[in-house]
């Protein structure tokens, strides 16, 4: 078993996991990360996806939308706008603002707009993805 390791996950709303971890992987803004106990200083930023990490020897998911990760060898800590667990995730309401977005990418938007639309489209997809592969 791996030597663990202080991890907190700060959501814009809540605090969503404040513990020991043993291994943490997330999707950095240059691909997957992997985190254990003495990993190098680090810090870097998030985009949404697929957040794990393991507690006794137990795999955890959630759904991660975009934020900051800073690594220390003894400690990691995730600054994210949200972060859902799949069975927290409301299937629906996602499958409805992915077709909110969709639907406002095709009209005519500016700059701002249209990254604030891909945004929220890419959220939606990627809550859908976590709660279908996750919650049965």
């Amino acid at each position: 078993m791996a030597e663990p390791f202080h991890l907190e996950i700060i959501a814009s709303d809540r605090i969503f996991y404040q513990g020991e971890c043993e291994h943490l992987v997330i999707t950095a803004i240059d691909g997957l990360l992997g985190i254990m106990h003495g990993h190098e200083p680090l810090v870097t930023s998030l985009p949404t996806g697929e957040l794990k990490y393991m507690v006794d020897g137990k795999w955890h998911y959630a759904a991660i939308s975009e934020g900051f990760i800073e690594v220390m060898p003894e400690s990691s800590i995730i600054l994210a706008d949200s972060c859902e667990l799949p069975e927290e995730i409301d299937i629906k309401r996602a499958e409805e603002a992915k077709k909110r977005a969709e639907e406002k990418l095709r009209q005519k938007q500016s700059i701002m707009e249209y990254y604030h639309t891909q945004a929220a489209l890419n959220r939606a997809i990627n809550r859908m993805k976590i709660s279908k592969k996750h919650f049965k």
